[in-house]
């Protein structure tokens, strides 16, 4: 999941900050999630993906491919 949340973190051309920010999380909460360190909930996830403009649907079906 980490490494999925950072290509579209990336590929929406943020940085952590501003993803934090405009999902209402810590940086250091997004770096623990990208790192693996930590697992979003379902609502965090949510959060997360409309911030990038990404359905978490996708984000969830390419880890499903990767796995």
């Amino acid at each position: 999941m980490g490494s999925e949340l950072q290509t579209a973190r990336a590929a929406a051309g943020l940085t952590q900050e501003e993803l934090a920010a405009k999902a209402g999380v810590s940086r250091e909460y997004v770096s623990l999630l990208e790192n693996g360190r930590k697992s979003p909930t379902v609502h965090v996830l949510l959060r997360l993906c409309r911030a990038m403009g990404v359905a978490a649907s996708d984000v969830i079906a390419r880890v499903e491919r990767a796995g």
